[in-house]
């Protein structure tokens, strides 16, 4: 399953309301390091399908849920599970780095 991009309109029914974990990373276009750890969401989004779903929102074109969340830099990984935030992580990671966070708060 590949990552999913999400909206502030779409926000609440793909992340507080789904049933698995959800990893969101809020990235932006311009913002090299979150360029960087693209790729390795998209592989642990294939690895991990069906434990966990990773979406990503772009800050620049949804700027309500970034702040509802008080995120002040990208990229930002927040985890939800059963629609509240259980971690969350600033700044570009290797992709062990990142699967071992996640696996961590499964």
């Amino acid at each position: 399953m590949a990552t999913v991009k999400v909206t502030d309109a779409t926000f609440d029914e793909e992340v507080r309301k789904s049933d698995v974990p959800v990893i969101v990373d809020f990235w932006a276009e311009w913002c090299g390091p979150c360029r960087m750890i693209g790729p390795a969401l998209e592989e642990l989004s294939e690895e991990m399908s069906g434990k966990i779903k990773i979406v990503k929102v772009n800050v620049d074109e949804n700027p309500d849920s970034p702040a509802v969340l008080g995120v002040r830099g990208i990229p930002a990984l927040f985890m939800f599970k059963n629609g509240q935030v259980v971690s969350n992580k600033v700044g570009a990671a290797p992709k062990a780095a990142l699967q071992s966070w996640i696996e961590s708060e499964l």
